[in-house]
């Protein structure tokens, strides 16, 4: 079976009424809808549908709550704390950066730590939600250890992304949205769905002995930081992990390290857990809190410029800014439709029996 081709609006549309289905308010169900298809409309086909049947897994077995209370637990003039009530990290996370644009309009910056949540999309969806307000955004989360240490033989940290987007005058947005891992266990899911190796230093075998089978993972293997060895830096990747772990569970709240809840429904979270959930940590901060922002942005076309002006390696494959690749995807898949392979799409068929909502290609 060759690649579903499906129209964005479509596709979205069939997403919220899920959601809706699933006893989601009709707001909540857009915003989740929204986060998803913002993902595989960017190329990130690894945290929008095809994660779809995963988070409706978790919700069978009430480890999400549909219907969350969301609240603040405490505040400054340009900090909370954020409880999700263990609803969806595709609406908490978006909920809370409104809250940190609210408080960095206010007094220049806000920052929110948000506990008891779950997986929340791609980062840059919430750091981008800055741009308009001429404000630089930050984007974090902890996740379920599949990560060791640098040095390490044991399943410790998460992949633990992390975003920051700036806004440009009449370039594109920098927007920087990376894992802290050598990769992301979405690419390893890719990499299985086709068939493919993947490279060495991205994963290791339950012993530590390096793997090229993206499928060692559920054989107890574990993912590296990172620089992947001493060697090429893996303490720094190491560092960056912890930064992220640290400001999303610890100082939010949540769980951090090796007792961050597992995604997949399969697998129940340990006893006697430190903190709530996931956490995630996200902030914006006013340009104008430093210089003008118009100033700034045309400086900031500039850097862009000069940057995509580097002389390239190759004179077919220029140097890009971050975000360039994504945006790219975007204008294609924004136009012509967002291509699903028959794996995500015999799953989507799955979800449409079950759930009597029809769709189509």
């Amino acid at each position: 079976m060759a690649e579903v081709l499906i129209d964005c609006e479509k596709l979205q549309n069939w997403v919220e009424g899920v959601f809706t289905h699933c006893g989601f308010s009709t707001k909540d169900a857009r915003l989740c809808s929204d986060v998803l298809l913002s993902a595989d409309l960017r190329g990130i086909d690894s945290h929008g549908v095809a994660r779809l049947s995963g988070y409706l897994r978790l919700i069978e077995k009430k480890r999400i709550n549909p219907a969350p209370q969301m609240k603040i637990l405490h505040e400054t003039p340009s900090t909370a704390s954020f409880d999700a009530d263990g609803g969806m990290g595709l609406v908490s996370a978006p909920v809370a950066m409104d809250i940190a644009i609210e408080k960095a309009k206010n007094v220049g910056s806000g920052w929110v730590a948000i506990q008891n949540s779950n997986h929340f999309g791609i980062a840059a969806y919430h750091a981008m939600k800055a741009l308009p307000h001429d404000m630089i955004g930050f984007a974090a989360t902890n996740a379920s250890p599949l990560v060791t240490p640098a040095l390490g033989a044991e399943r410790m940290l998460g992949t633990n992304p992390i975003c920051l987007a700036i806004p440009a005058l009449h370039e594109p947005a920098f927007v920087h949205d990376m894992a802290t891992s050598a990769a992301s266990n979405g690419k390893l899911e890719i990499a299985e769905r086709d068939g493919k190796n993947i490279p060495k230093g991205w994963l290791t075998q339950k012993d530590g002995s390096n793997s090229e089978n993206p499928s060692e993972l559920k054989n107890g293997g574990m993912l590296l930081t990172l620089g992947s060895d001493m060697d090429h830096g893996s303490y720094k990747g190491y560092g960056l992990s912890a930064v992220v772990d640290i400001l999303s569970g610890v100082l939010s709240g949540a769980n951090y390290g090796p007792w961050v809840p597992p995604f997949v429904s399969f697998l129940d979270p340990l006893d006697n857990l430190p903190g709530k959930g996931i956490g995630h940590f996200v902030g914006a901060w006013r340009i104008d809190g430093f210089r003008p922002a118009a100033e700034f942005k045309t400086h900031m076309d500039q850097w862009i410029q000069r940057f995509k002006n580097t002389k390239s390696l190759e004179n077919n494959n220029p140097v890009q800014i971050p975000g360039d690749k994504e945006r790219f995807h975007h204008s294609q898949r924004a136009s012509h439709g967002i291509p699903l392979v028959e794996k995500v799409w015999n799953d989507l068929q799955n979800i449409a029996a079950q759930t009597g909502i029809v769709l189509t290609p």
